[in-house]
């Protein structure tokens, strides 16, 4: 039985995003909200990024700046490969079932990452497309950003342009330089059209991967922490490294494997995959340079 309406169904199409409460229970929020305050406790111990994912970059990301009685704990990389509550909400939580109802029946586990933004970090997230970074045969990929913390107005909330979905796939590369970001001009383009996609802990925002988003930093005192997971059409297969691989990447999380690939035709160049922690890093460096 299908857990969305018409009407929600026919919003994601339309616009490629779409908030919905009440995607875990309390209890999961709970405890998603436990493990990670015991990983920021355990940020406070460490200067540097710390911990390793399978392909040898640290699992834990701090923004510059973090100290011990500030820590600024960004980013945990695969976060269902040292925590069992992560994995369940990955495989189990109501949110896979929204995207099943989108573009399945089968769908595969492709990433998940816990972005937070804590109270006087400056984190900013220029304007992207997610599909740049992970190209595949199809595009039929959900990133699905559960709100661990209330996410307002602000905190540093998700900006998006609705409908962009459906339009180009944007170069993220600039003068040879992948910079994991679309050039200037064309957040300008679009900016009489960005809202911002805000909700109660518990909410979840279901994003298609090309539509264009950002955010902005969070300068109020609340956090706001998200645990993103991405999962895709079961038919669909990766035509560049995984940007987060992780030992439960291409999982299937609903449905069956029908050992068929689906082809759709798009062009774009390939990205770079990073060497760093995170495309934090990636962003930071372009900027730089």
């Amino acid at each position: 039985m299908s857990l969305l309406s018409r009407d929600q169904k026919d919003q994601f199409w339309r616009d490629g995003v779409i908030v919905i409460e009440d995607a875990v229970t309390p209890e999961q929020l709970a405890d998603l909200r436990r493990v990670f305050a015991e990983w920021v406790d355990e940020s406070r111990a460490h200067t540097d990024d710390y911990g390793e994912t399978m392909d040898g970059r640290p699992r834990f990301d701090l923004q510059p700046g973090h100290t011990t009685e500030i820590p600024g704990l960004r980013r945990v990389q695969s976060p269902e490969e040292v925590s069992e509550v992560y994995a369940d909400i990955m495989r189990n939580a109501r949110t896979v079932d929204y995207c099943a109802d989108l573009i399945g029946p089968a769908l595969r586990f492709h990433h998940g990452k816990v972005n937070s933004k804590l109270p006087g970090t400056a984190t900013e997230v220029k304007f992207h497309q997610d599909f740049p970074f992970q190209p595949m045969t199809n595009d039929d990929i959900i990133t699905c950003l559960l709100f661990v913390d209330d996410v307002t107005l602000e905190n540093g909330p998700l900006e998006v342009v609705p409908g962009t979905h459906t339009g180009p796939l944007y170069s993220h590369w600039h003068n040879g330089v992948f910079t994991g970001a679309v050039a200037d001009e064309v957040k300008d383009q679009h900016k009489d059209n960005v809202i911002k996609c805000t909700g109660k802990a518990g909410s979840v925002c279901l994003m298609h991967a090309r539509l264009l988003h950002g955010s902005a930093p969070n300068l109020s005192d609340n956090s706001r922490t998200l645990y993103i997971s991405t999962y895709y059409a079961e038919d669909a297969i990766e035509l560049s490294p995984n940007h987060l691989p992780s030992t439960l990447t291409h999982e299937v999380v609903r449905g069956e494997a029908s050992g068929r690939v689906r082809c759709t035709p798009y062009d774009m160049a390939l990205p770079e995959v990073p060497k760093d922690t995170s495309f934090f890093a990636q962003q930071e460096m372009a900027e730089a340079g």
